[in-house]
């Protein structure tokens, strides 16, 4: 492996020093459910099956300044992972900022989930179909409400 001009590497620990430290200013991760507050679920379907992973996506919501997720919209199965509320284990209350997913960008509002960018080809009402909350569409001025 070659690493590109103006690469680093640093040591497990190091990093959460650096995240505990609050030197980390956008943090991306990957979610089961973000809550129209912005409420995070990310470590643990809560099937009986299921390894719980508890540890440093804790510290990263508790750390970090912007948090954006990255997500598909829904499961497998279907069912919306931006929720009203999260069903499953909380990994940080009211920490998500922005999330991405295949179907459009949407940040999270004291109004709840703003829409802000539809994918090529997905209009508003599929993807209002496949949240589980209220969707507040783009507003026709092309501004966002409440920024």
């Amino acid at each position: 492996m070659t690493a590109v001009p103006g690469a680093s590497f640093f040591h497990h620990a190091d990093s959460f020093v650096m995240i505990r430290g609050g030197h980390i200013d956008v943090c991306v991760l990957g979610a089961l459910q973000v809550a129209e507050n912005g409420d995070l679920a990310n470590w643990s379907t809560g099937t009986p099956d299921a390894i719980p992973a508890v540890g440093g996506a804790m510290d990263l919501v508790a750390g970090v300044g912007t948090i954006h997720v990255i997500t598909q919209h829904s499961t497998k199965g279907g069912q919306p992972k931006l929720v009203e509320s999260c069903t499953y284990p909380l990994t940080g209350p009211a920490v998500v900022d922005r999330i991405y997913t295949d179907l459009a960008v949407i940040d999270i509002t004291e109004a709840g989930f703003q829409l802000v960018e539809l994918s090529p080809g997905v209009s508003y009402d599929y993807v209002a179909e496949r949240t589980g909350a209220a969707l507040i569409p783009i507003p026709a001025d092309g501004g966002l409400q409440g920024t």
